[in-house]
């Protein structure tokens, strides 16, 4: 139960408000009484409102929480039964909440407890009555909460996570593995383990759900930062992929190239051929790449394509398929594909389910 705090009794003011609302558009409801906090039926309940419909009386038995994510949806839910089973017959069960994502919705259903939240999604049933609403928005605080999960620092953890999901890791050891803080690795554990995406063991902690951690990944997905240069190569086939070995298998911290997007794909899960060679570079690399290949500046008709990246991650999460051949990890390649156009999609999909079946 929320107690204490003028912010979380707000929180519970704005809930009643909420019900009031969802209940006054339904015509066969009429509301009695709705208390806030009430002290019935020897224990506190967050909201409790009393209603008739079609000449029976029931009553609402909301439980009330200052955030929706997975975590707390389930200790809401075992809260809320809680007390409809203390309270007996007519007794309906209501979970409130900022905001519901369809995740948080389906565990409302699953335990048959009706929900509403301030963005508008709702859903209630009882006596004849049925209401249910989805609105596809998210409010802003939620979007920005979900992408900071995937922020460079924090996608430094993820990836190292998603290369054994099932391996638990102490905080210290996350921390030096992704080349991150202890507070960062701290924040990022709290937001999976607040969406259920990892759990906490003796051992330390481990991802749950790592093909959710993955698919929103890829809904919130920005691709790394840096400068995208454009050139052009007479190198081609077998003379191609030679110079790109001695270069990238002689790459070190100082001087790192590696193949990205489509060209990683093609030593990872060839699909789908395109006419341009990707790769991740930081500076050294692209004077070694330039160097190798033969580049020259290309305003059009290129066919490599260089990002020399402010954030050098992927550069630490790689894979060599092939001697001397290195791409980005198949989470990178994956992510990256999955932004560029129908063919990228495509090819995503198929690496995804040659390389990423042990995600599931």
């Amino acid at each position: 139960m929320l107690k204490s705090g003028d912010s979380l009794k707000s929180i519970e003011h704005q809930a009643a408000d909420a019900l009031r609302g969802v209940l006054n558009d339904i015509p066969p409801v009429s509301i009695e009484n709705v208390e806030v906090e009430a002290d019935a039926f020897d224990r506190e309940i967050d909201i409790l409102a009393h209603i008739s419909a079609f000449g029976r009386t029931h009553i609402l038995v909301c439980e009330v929480k200052s955030s929706g994510q997975p975590r707390h949806v389930h200790s809401g839910l075992l809260q809320v039964r809680r007390a409809v089973n203390h309270i007996g017959k007519g007794a309906i069960p209501v979970f409130i909440a900022p905001f519901l994502s369809p995740e948080a919705q389906a565990l409302c259903q699953e335990e048959n407890v009706g929900f509403l939240d301030f963005e508008g999604n709702c859903r209630l049933a009882f006596d004849g009555i049925f209401i249910e609403r989805k609105v596809p928005t998210r409010p802003a605080i939620e979007r920005r909460e979900l992408k900071s999960i995937f922020k460079p620092k924090s996608a430094q953890v993820l990836r190292v996570m998603l290369r054994d999901p099932h391996h638990a890791w102490r905080v210290t050891e996350l921390a030096e593995a992704a080349g991150v803080s202890l507070g960062h690795v701290s924040n990022v554990r709290a937001a999976l383990v607040d969406r259920e995406w990892a759990k906490i063991g003796d051992d330390g902690m481990s991802l749950f759900r790592p093909a959710a951690v993955l698919d929103a990944w890829r809904n919130s997905y920005e691709p790394p930062a840096g400068d995208r240069q454009n050139f052009y190569t007479t190198l081609h086939g077998k003379a191609f992929d030679q110079v790109v070995r001695d270069v990238l298998g002689a790459s070190n911290r100082i001087d790192r190239a590696i193949l990205a997007s489509f060209s990683a794909a093609q030593w990872i899960a060839p699909y789908a051929r395109v006419g341009s060679q990707f790769f991740y570079a930081d500076s050294g690399g692209l004077d070694r790449l330039r160097h190798a290949l033969k580049l020259s500046s290309a305003a059009k008709g290129e066919n490599v394509v260089v990002t020399i990246l402010k954030d050098e991650g992927p550069l630490l999460d790689t894979i060599e398929p092939a001697p001397g051949v290195v791409c980005t990890s198949p989470v990178q390649t994956y992510l990256d594909l999955a932004i560029s156009g129908e063919r990228g999609q495509e090819a995503a999909d198929h690496l995804r389910q040659e390389k990423l079946q042990w995600l599931q």
